[in-house]
């Protein structure tokens, strides 16, 4: 993907905003304009009211100032207000795009973190609508009050004008000072928080063989070095935060002590030395506002880069013409397929055809491909080279979404998401609560879902951890079968099951094969293969024989056994490649 173009998401997201920043830009003129209420008002108190002693005089300008500050807080309330609504047109536009985008990027380089884009469109939303954005509106109208500094005194006029450029100049000196250890400090927390989410998610695995020390140890490592880059950037903004705070005490302080001077030698009034010191001091407010925001617009920026990265790395998802119902005709064509983020082949040139409402068998040993072949079949994994086709057109002709709609997919890692196991087998689409008891009858999960404390409304939690290894796995096959698929691939779906959940299975495949869906079954054990029309073994990520099951079964269980091509069950079924 260009670089324009994995940009347009974002640039479009940002010009969505456009109009309402526009009108916030504008209503920051005015908004500036009325700060001179103030120091207009103190000018005529001391110049006229005190001189003149007239009360009408004080009242009258009174009710002018109390109107003009209403007119004021009613446009802070109005731009406030703007920002907001542009904020959540801007989430509208580019969070389901970078969501799934997250999805694509996940699929293609795992482990990556893409993840973190979705708090980085949050801390982008948030930077654009609060007041580091005010900030930015206001910096433009800064001018006026220079020129106002200049017209009550040339040195009043200066001053700001120096007092402006030094306060930014730390803030630029607080960037470079601070950026880099900034940024070492967000991958070392992002590495730190991967290793606690990983020792999270195997906690069994860490309580029973005592790894939690040396995780733990692990873990603090790289927590310290967070600690010891934040330390470091935080001492030097630190000192530069202070030298800040000093140039504008100072020169505070200096307006009043000059003015005083320039009253004494009667070259402005006493009106003039308050109004100067009130002016300046809104000159300054803005760019004050822009250093004490500027880390969030660092963020922002990190933000903005890593999003746009993801896109890049993501790729773009182009519309597709939405082809009928696949029949479930297979075909793989000098398929070769590597893990995403390698290009180490798993699968070499793999070659077969299935016709529809075949039931296939993949068999073979640990590492063989069988997994990654279910992953291509489905689209899971791209190619390095090759074709998957389903009814003659390729994968990458068919639109994912509509395409999902026809697939039934039980991975080999069974995993649920947080909801009820109605909406789990429903995939969370407005389901029909009668397809969703027929399709977990057909499953042979029907009882076992019965028996769980609220049945089909029975949540099941974060990965489904509440229920045992084979309910979920039976679960997860009444899912792949829901929405009556035309192509079923189940990668060792009896991998947790007992004899009767094995019986129901097979009886589920047998319904699918009544049905006429193209069912592929990856597995290790043969009982599973009683319905098997053909049978393809796999070894070193390439075929070694494919046929009618009852001719290889015959090979592989006669007189002549090829025991290498069918371990044991638990041999290695959990194996990423096989």
């Amino acid at each position: 993907m260009s670089s324009d173009g994995s940009a347009s998401l974002l640039t479009n997201g940002v010009r969505s905003m456009r109009p309402m920043l526009v009108t916030a830009v504008i209503f920051s003129f005015f908004i500036n304009v009325l700060l001179f209420v103030s120091p207009l008002y103190m000018l005529q108190i001391y110049d006229r009211v005190l001189a003149s002693r007239n009360e009408t005089t004080l009242v009258g300008i009174t009710l002018v100032a109390a109107f003009a500050l209403a007119v004021y807080a009613m446009l802070e309330m109005l731009r406030s207000r703007i920002l907001v609504r542009a904020g959540m047109v801007f989430d509208r536009r580019i969070a389901g795009p970078v969501f799934d985008a997250v999805h694509r990027g996940t699929l293609r380089r795992p482990g990556a973190g893409h993840d973190a884009a979705l708090r980085d469109v949050d801390t982008l939303r948030e930077f654009l609508t609060g007041s580091g954005l005010l900030a930015f509106c206001d910096v433009p109208w800064t001018p006026i009050f220079l020129l106002a500094c200049f017209a009550l005194h040339p040195w009043f006029g200066w001053m700001a004008l120096t007092g402006g450029a030094v306060i930014l100049g730390l803030t630029l000196v607080n960037e470079v000072a601070t950026r880099h250890r900034l940024e070492a400090a967000n991958l070392a927390s992002g590495a730190a928080g991967r290793q606690a989410r990983a020792s999270l998610r195997n906690g069994e695995v860490v309580r029973a063989m005592g790894m939690l020390g040396a995780l733990r140890e692990l873990w603090r490592a790289r927590h310290d070095e967070v600690l010891l880059h934040q330390a470091l950037a935080s001492d030097r903004a630190g000192l530069i935060v202070a030298a800040t705070k000093f140039v504008r005490m100072f020169l505070q302080t200096m307006v009043l002590g000059v003015g005083a001077y320039l009253a004494i030698h009667r070259e402005i009034t006493a009106g003039s030395m308050i109004a100067a010191s009130i002016i300046i001091g809104r000159a300054l407010a803005p760019i004050e506002l822009v250093v004490a925001n500027w880390k969030g617009f660092t963020a922002a920026r990190a933000s903005y880069r890593r999003l746009r990265g993801l896109v890049e790395a993501a790729g773009p998802e182009p519309r597709r013409v939405v082809l009928p119902r696949p029949q479930g005709r297979i075909e793989a064509e000098a398929v070769s397929v590597a893990a995403p983020g390698s290009t180490l082949p798993i699968l070499r040139d793999v070659t077969f055809r299935i016709e529809p409402g075949s039931v296939v068998g993949v068999i073979g040993p640990s590492a063989a491909g069988k997994s990654t072949l279910a992953r291509a079949l489905t689209g899971v994994w791209p190619l390095l080279s090759g074709a998957v086709r389903i009814d003659g057109s390729e994968l990458g002709h068919w639109d994912p979404q509509a395409l999902g709609r026809h697939i039934g997919y039980l991975p080999q890692d069974v995993e649920l998401f947080d909801g009820t196991v109605a909406e789990n087998i429903a995939r969370f689409e407005a389901g029909d609560e009668a397809a969703i008891i027929a399709v977990a009858q057909r499953a042979g999960c029907h009882g076992l879902i019965q028996t769980l404390p609220d049945g089909y409304n029975t949540r099941v939690g974060p990965g489904g951890h509440g229920l045992s290894g084979g309910q979920r796995q039976r679960i997860a096959l009444a899912r792949a079968l829901y929405g009556d698929p035309s192509l079923v691939v189940l990668d060792e779906p009896n991998a947790s099951l007992d004899q009767a959940g094995e019986a129901a299975l097979t009886q589920a495949v047998s319904a699918l094969k009544e049905r006429g869906t193209t069912v592929v079954i990856v597995t290790h054990k043969m009982s599973i293969l009683s319905e098997a029309d053909q049978v393809l073994v796999m070894s070193g990520g390439a075929v070694q024989a494919y046929g009618p099951a009852e001719q290889v079964l015959g090979q592989i269980v006669g007189p002549r056994p090829v025991p290498s091509l069918v371990p044991a069950a638990g041999d290695g079924h959990r194996a990423a490649a096989g």
